[in-house]
């Protein structure tokens, strides 16, 4: 509900909800929006699906293709993590069918894909394609936790030339159909260790030298320059430096899993994250849920502890979707309301009514209620809008961007107040028009979702009304 002040009671359209008389100041109206609790679905952030996860039958793949689970609140990434083998099982040769099928569901549904392609698993001999090894590259067959000569899966020696090679082939594949590609949110460094995780702890179990796993992550920042890229947390258990090489290189923190253990092993790397939140989205996955919670290891106060430390924009779902979200709603909720950036308009004025020969300012009070920095940013625009959902006026604050609102503990975000001066343009005409406001682009585009209600099904809120009078010159 909003709440609002000016010398007489305004008038409400279509699109606009009623506003309360709170506090009168002269000749301005004020309003004071209350967050709605909604998930927001936006851009570097969200609840990311796991439509495969290694195995391909594992999960959102048991969804019906019309199935792109539109009720679950903040989804806004599917991620396809599966073998390369799949995509590339002759040299050279491209099945890309199996990624894109699924990605076009929710790529058609305005969300986002991500991927990781996999060299190892603990469930399928040959994640890298079995045409490498006969090509001459190295590896080793193992039963999942030992070398074992008769084991029934092989991983490769990640240090070969021979794999290295026919595998900076495939990333430049993968980067030529991905990188840059606006739908693609991140895609994960997935070529060293075991479902692409970063360890060989349920496969050869042998330690692999630092410089190796460096060798994977300059393989993938030679090929993708413009994608965001995410080195997996377990990187660290091959040497200390090797995380902060991957910052170096402009990737990002991404941590499987959490609630793997119950406590106090419910996570490890939270510090890890603290160098690089600030700059780019942390990406959490949490362990498969139903193992979690047999094991007693789903605890969803330290679910939420994780988010608030890793300071986490990312949230995997990783289990059976529609199941998790009638298990988890409460915990859904909750996550929504810090997971991120949630962006709050707190307060916002202008002048009731006010002649096109004059300039007018237009003021607000914004706050970051989440636990990241809104990173793709945006400035604040009020749009005027006639009886008929035309757009009449757009005024836009470039002094102002809320990527720079500070984040904080729950409930303590600190608010930034902003004011801008604007005139009318030369050829408008006075009338009554409804006041919208978004966050977006600085020509007036709006691209953050807000908790606001009164959406005009372009990310701008109604607010309330001005009266714009005919020049007085």
């Amino acid at each position: 509900m909003y709440q609002s002040v000016s010398r007489g009671v305004l008038l409400v359209s279509l699109f606009c909800l009623q506003l309360q008389p709170a506090f009168a100041e002269s000749q301005r109206t004020v309003v004071k929006p209350s967050d709605n609790g909604k998930g927001l679905v936006n851009p570097m952030m969200g609840w990311t699906l796991h439509f495969y996860s290694d195995f391909l039958a594992n999960y959102g793949s048991k969804l019906a293709p019309s199935d792109t689970v539109d009720e679950f609140p903040g989804l806004s990434c599917v991620f396809l993590r599966l073998p390369w083998s799949h995509i590339e099982p002759v040299e050279g040769k491209f099945d890309w069918s199996v990624v894109d099928a699924p990605a076009q569901r929710w790529i058609d549904k305005g969300l986002q894909v991500a991927f990781r392609f996999t060299s190892s698993e603990s469930f399928m001999r040959y994640s890298t394609p079995k045409w490498v090894e006969e090509a001459g590259a190295k590896g080793y067959n193992f039963t999942p936790g030992k070398l074992d000569e008769s084991g029934p899966y092989w991983e490769p020696d990640y240090a070969d030339p021979v794999f290295l090679e026919k595998l900076d082939h495939f990333l430049a594949a993968a980067a030529a159909r991905y990188d840059g590609n606006p739908n693609v949110a991140f895609v994960d460094v997935g070529s060293f260790g075991v479902w692409g995780e970063g360890h060989t702890f349920a496969s050869t179990g042998i330690k692999v030298p630092a410089e190796v796993v460096k060798m994977h992550i300059d393989l993938y920042a030679k090929h993708f320059k413009r994608t965001l890229l995410t080195a997996n947390d377990d990187f660290a258990f091959q040497g200390d430096d090797i995380i902060p090489y991957a910052f170096s290189k402009g990737m990002t923190l991404r941590d499987d899993s959490i609630l793997v253990q119950p406590p106090p092993n419910s996570y490890f790397h939270a510090d890890l994250a603290q160098a690089v939140w600030p700059k780019l989205p942390v990406v959490l996955e949490h362990e498969h849920y139903g193992s979690s919670v047999n094991k007693k290891a789903w605890i969803r106060d330290i679910f939420m502890r994780a988010i608030e430390e890793y300071h986490a924009s990312y949230m995997s779902i990783h289990w059976w979707p529609h199941e998790f979200l009638a298990s988890e709603r409460e915990l859904i909720q909750r996550a929504n309301l810090r997971l991120g950036y949630r962006i709050q308009l707190r307060e916002a004025s202008w002048p009731e009514s006010v002649s096109l020969s004059e300039r007018i300012t237009l003021s607000s009070v914004w706050a970051n209620a989440g636990v990241a920095p809104c990173y793709p940013g945006g400035f604040v625009a009020y749009t005027l809008k006639d009886a008929n959902g035309g757009i009449v006026a757009v005024f836009v604050n470039e002094a102002f961007d809320v990527r720079n609102l500070e984040v904080a503990a729950p409930d303590q975000a600190p608010e930034q107040h902003i004011d801008s001066e604007h005139g009318f343009a030369p050829n408008m005409s006075p009338g009554t028009y409804d006041v919208y406001i978004s966050v977006g682009l600085r020509d007036g585009t709006p691209t953050i979702a807000l908790p606001l209600n009164d959406e005009d099904g372009h990310r701008r809120y109604c607010l309330g009304k001005m009266t714009v009078n005919p020049r007085t010159e």
